[in-house]
């Protein structure tokens, strides 16, 4: 079970292209300035299973996926599953937004195991005295583009160095 806010559908604003992105309630960080401070409570959301979930982001054969919120490493088993049933039945990518680093992640075994299903981890918390809205899918400076795969066999993050491809921008 997931506790999720929202689940949103054909958004261009949570990674490159048309993705479904689940909101899921729960996150302490509490960040100044937070677009979604409504996420904090995990109360807040209604209670998912995988299969409900799955079967939205499988409606969209076109749609990558990504998680977000709240912050998915707040329910790291429920988006572990969500995440291997998703890779199991798609070639979807799935993109994460955590305020925990790829660094705090990876000293933590529920949240490192999620971690294998992500293609790229939007990390850090936002910082409203590094807002900077020139930035592709980050909200503050300080946060990073990572690839996970490859970050996970250097065993340190390796930035995505993000270029807008025509599609993503129509």
């Amino acid at each position: 079970m997931i506790s999720v806010l929202k689940i949103i559908e054909d958004t261009t604003v949570d990674g490159p292209g048309f993705r479904t992105a689940i909101y899921c309630a729960g996150c302490t960080n509490h960040c100044p300035g937070c677009h979604n401070p409504e996420s904090w409570d995990i109360n807040n959301g209604k209670e998912m299973t995988t299969e409900e979930i799955l079967k939205k982001i499988l409606a969209d054969p076109f749609a990558d996926v990504t998680f977000t919120g709240g912050d998915p490493m707040f329910q790291p088993e429920g988006f572990t599953e969500l995440a291997k049933a998703i890779k199991a039945n798609s070639q979807k990518t799935i993109w994460c937004y955590s305020g925990y680093t790829f660094e705090e992640i990876v000293k933590n075994e529920k949240r490192k195991e999620l971690l294998g299903y992500i293609d790229i981890l939007v990390d850090g918390r936002f910082v409203q005295e590094l807002k900077d809205e020139s930035l592709y899918f980050r909200g503050s400076s300080n946060q990073r583009l990572i690839e996970v795969k490859a970050s996970l066999a250097k065993g340190e993050a390796v930035i995505y160095d993000y270029e807008p491809k025509i599609k993503d921008l129509l």
